[in-house]
């Protein structure tokens, strides 16, 4: 299978443009054969991409999926909070599938540490948040309490761990700190402290100055692939607020999250569904409560690949998806899964939002906003053809045809890839 070349010397950014669990992981999966490096720039263990290769399912969380081709180095950037006991079970795993990691991972000394007790901290703020009905549906997996630590200047970077007696001291003023936030919060403070010291005596083979490594690397003309975590939405500023990560998910994060500058992005390839989904809280304009809806989460396998729970499903939203070609910029977009509607009467897309009988102008920034919102929607003929093994576009029923090119019409971006079943190789190349 053939597809256009990565650029020397210039990046070419993977982003989600929806809610997140667009399937960025077989995009990257696709590209990354011809890459020298795979940088992934911000989130944490809280982020996931699966790839099927035959028979084998591999879930990836903190490690770039790009480990699975022999000649890719992955690099964990600096703009990601990294759980290292998650790290290593991930390492682990991999290792046991027979995937030689070995001089391979690459983790920036400027990436930031999560801790236990911001696991901790995390399940309890949302407790709090429950009692009051606003709670944002996080994974627990500590992100936003690192997140936190990091913008308070309080967090302790993976660099620290090579002088253990300083990591140590500011180590218990961090979690005194922590414990001042919740009534009885309990750390045993002695026992992460001697874990992080075990991870220090093994953790320096993988430490690297990301910044002088990825730009050095890019003077030297090496093809590099940039992973985001996350999807727009869920951005710390553009996403529905407060129902987002805490990290910079769209393009501009690539830049903070690596170290590298704005005309060092060449391709930014934006990742959908043809449909949507989102697991949490939060606005979902477009979403289906009735059996559409139940037959898109059961034939597309919806489950969070990190927390396992059901993602809430709806229709195709043109508004949104407007407004993330804004925010990004994208070169050309991925549309995935459009298998899962097979079988359906009738697709849909959504156009606008109407709100007290007047079309909004723009995606709502306010959650307030979002009430009583109305949709409109255009309507497709569905199609019954099992599409999973057609692989030219012309070879699609005339239906999915339509539901495509009318994609493409609306969002005036080329769609270069469409995935047509959950294999390495379901997909169609198309306007690349």
């Amino acid at each position: 299978m053939s597809h256009k070349p990565l650029t020397p010397g210039i990046t070419t950014a993977i982003i989600g443009s929806q809610w997140g669990d667009e399937g960025k992981g077989k995009i990257i999966d696709l590209l990354a054969k011809e890459a020298d490096i795979i940088a992934r720039y911000n989130g944490g263990s809280n982020a996931g991409h699966t790839i099927v290769v035959g028979d084998e399912k591999y879930a990836f969380h903190l490690i770039p999926s790009g480990i699975l081709y022999p000649k890719t180095t992955c690099l964990i950037g600096n703009g990601v909070v990294i759980h290292l006991p998650s790290f290593f079970d991930e390492l682990k795993q991999l290792e046991e599938k027979g995937i030689d990691c070995k001089g391979r991972i690459l983790i920036s000394d400027r990436a930031h540490l999560l801790f236990n007790f911001h696991q901790t901290a995390d399940g309890l703020k949302e407790l709090q948040l429950s009692t009051s009905q606003s709670a944002i549906g996080t994974t627990k997996k500590g992100i936003g309490p690192c997140y936190s630590s990091k913008s308070s200047r309080s967090g302790l970077r993976v660099g620290d761990l090579k002088s253990f007696s300083n990591f140590s001291e500011r180590f218990m003023r961090l979690v005194q700190d922590q414990q001042r936030l919740f009534d009885n919060f309990f750390i045993n403070a002695e026992e992460e402290l001697n874990r992080y010291k075990d991870y220090a005596s093994i953790i320096d083979e993988y430490i690297v100055d990301s910044i002088t490594y990825l730009n050095n690397a890019l003077k030297e003309g090496k093809k590099v692939l940039v992973e985001g975590a996350n999807a727009t939405m869920l951005d710390l500023d553009f996403g529905t607020y407060p129902y987002v990560t805490s990290s910079s998910c769209t393009v501009g994060g690539a830049c903070t999250g690596l170290g590298i500058s704005p005309h060092k992005i060449g391709a930014i390839i934006g990742i959908a569904k043809a449909y949507v989904t989102r697991v949490g809280a939060g606005p979902f304009p477009s979403i289906d409560h009735g059996p559409d809806g139940d037959w898109i989460r059961k034939i597309g396998r919806e489950v969070g690949t990190t927390t396992g729970r059901p993602r809430d499903c709806g229709w195709l939203d043109m508004v949104q998806l407007k407004y993330a070609h804004d925010v990004n910029g994208f070169t050309s977009i991925a549309v995935l899964k459009l298998d899962v509607l097979s079988g359906l009467k009738e697709v849909k897309i959504a156009l606008a939002y109407k709100k007290g009988g007047k079309v909004l102008n723009s995606f709502p920034s306010s959650v307030a906003d979002f009430s009583d919102v109305e949709v409109q929607y255009e309507n497709f003929p569905g199609w019954t053809e099992d599409i999973s093994k057609v692989r030219n576009f012309s070879d699609l029923p005339t239906n999915a045809q339509k539901y495509i090119n009318r994609i493409e019409e609306l969002l005036g971006v080329p769609i270069g890839w469409i995935g047509v079943g959950p294999k390495r190789d379901d997909i169609i190349l198309h306007h690349i």
